[in-house]
């Protein structure tokens, strides 16, 4: 025998009986990258609303299939960290008298059945900035001429029209744009969730809630863990040492891990900037603490750029339109994911990633770099490789900093080559990091065990 997951939810009900049953608008959001409460406008606008609704999240197969780089959009630590973030925002949900209905297949082909069967007159979701993310909700309004579509910038610290110049003058490197988006000082304020029942659900019972999933990670994906860690990150000194820290290659402490919750919207860049603020005006104001507000504008330069980048974010010769002394070797890719390159530091990067699915951001650089530098591959495969294992992956940073690296993208010095000797004695001179993650083991003394026409050196 079942037992209804809803009992809770049953009796926030009661608090309906005011309402009408038949509400004159029937509204649909569709949660993509905003699983949130707290700092989302599309719900504070739904609180203010006489509707009945429905709240969506659709899981793609195609995320759990091989691209066209044999990577899964998805890999396992990142399809864990999802569904702790769904759960939790289920619950929320539910303490608002809402339902999450979390729905299986092709989004179009579904949501277009959906919007037919509940006779949808508004779908409301977050504007993304992923071409493909943009091509479907595109596809969604084909299909679905009669029915509204309102579309929110959430993503964000910044709207479009709250920029100091227009999309298609964007500058072409962060720093020009940094500078003109500082000078502009536009406020950065984060929208607050009434009090009380949102309105009410359309359908009262999803047909397969999410279950609790115990966490194998280091970090646990949802809305309360975001707020849970932003309020133990600011109530210590980590802020005001974070510049001098953010370059190590291990401790947990030493960065913030914002980026794996803002990855999935659990919480927003907003909430973190002003959190951010409030530290400086309580405690202390110094460059660490700028550097993180630095950090979020790094995010939102390429959240813009990608935007007006398009399919171009994708390219082998990227912004520059300049082809890369690059190619693909199997074997050589196989031993840059799996650790096993000639190089111990950046097997023991890799080894991590794949343990975790989480490195710091100076061992993305380095490990980029010795996929384009040192083994002379296509940058596409290794950013297809860190979006199947990056719990925090991001498509406009992610792809934007691999073409940075590859010196196809927004780098005003056409490319970044990091010195794996000097960034060993740098940042790792002990070992330490190295052998904690077995980087001398398994690794290979050649790089390649074919010539150019397939016979054996």
């Amino acid at each position: 025998m079942k037992i209804n997951p809803y009992p809770l939810l049953l009796r926030k009900l009661n608090d309906y009986k005011d309402q009408s049953i038949s509400m004159s608008k029937r509204i649909l959001y569709w949660l993509q990258n905003d699983l949130r409460l707290t700092d989302n406008p599309i719900f504070s606008d739904l609180m203010l609303q006489q509707c009945a609704l429905d709240i969506v999240f659709v899981i793609n197969p195609h995320w759990f299939k091989n691209n066209n780089y044999q990577q899964k959009p998805y890999g396992i630590h990142k399809q864990q960290f999802l569904m702790q973030s769904l759960y939790e925002l289920q619950q929320a949900l539910i303490e608002r008298g809402q339902t999450l209905h979390v729905l299986e297949g092709e989004p179009v082909s579904l949501l277009k059945a959906r919007i037919n069967e509940q006779n949808i007159d508004e779908v409301v979701y977050s504007e993304q900035f992923g071409v493909y993310e943009q091509r479907q909700i595109n596809l969604l309004k084909a299909h679905c001429p009669n029915t509204q579509f309102t579309g929110s910038q959430q993503d964000t610290l910044f709207k479009q029209s709250d920029l100091p110049f227009d999309l298609s003058e964007l500058p072409k490197h962060f720093t020009p744009f940094r500078k003109k988006v500082e000078a502009a000082n536009s406020p950065i304020t984060p929208s607050t969730l009434p009090n009380g029942l949102l309105p009410q659900p359309i359908t009262l019972c999803a047909k397969k809630p999410i279950e609790r999933i115990t966490n194998k990670g280091v970090m646990h994906g949802g809305l309360n863990s975001a707020q849970a860690h932003l309020k133990q990150y600011f109530a210590g000194a980590m802020p005001s040492t974070y510049k001098t820290t953010r370059n190590e290659l291990d401790g947990f402490n030493n960065t913030t891990k914002f980026s794996t919750w803002l990855a999935f919207g659990c919480i927003s860049a907003k909430q973190v900037y002003k959190a951010v603020e409030n530290y400086e005006q309580c405690n202390t104001a110094n460059e660490s603490t700028y550097w993180i507000k630095f950090e979020l504008l790094w995010r939102e330069y390429f959240k813009w750029h990608a935007l007006k980048a398009g399919n171009t974010l994708f390219s082998f010769k990227g912004q520059k339109q300049t082809k890369p002394l690059t190619t693909f070797t199997p074997t050589r890719f196989a031993a840059w994911c799996n650790g096993t390159t000639p190089y111990p530091l950046v097997n023991a990067i890799m080894k991590e990633l794949n343990s975790t699915g989480y490195i710091s951001n100076r061992a993305r650089q380095i490990a980029a770099s010795c996929l384009v530098n040192e083994l002379g591959l296509d940058w596409r495969y290794g950013a297809a490789y860190f979006e199947q294992q990056l719990i925090d992956y991001d498509v406009a940073a992610n792809w934007g900093n691999w073409q940075y690296i590859a010196g196809v993208g927004v780098d005003p010095r056409g490319g970044r080559h990091f010195n794996i000797q000097k960034q060993t004695a740098q940042f790792d001179p002990e070992g330490i990091y190295t052998n904690k993650w077995h980087g001398h083991s398994n690794k290979t003394q050649q790089l390649d065990h074919l010539n150019e026409v397939d016979w054996p050196i």
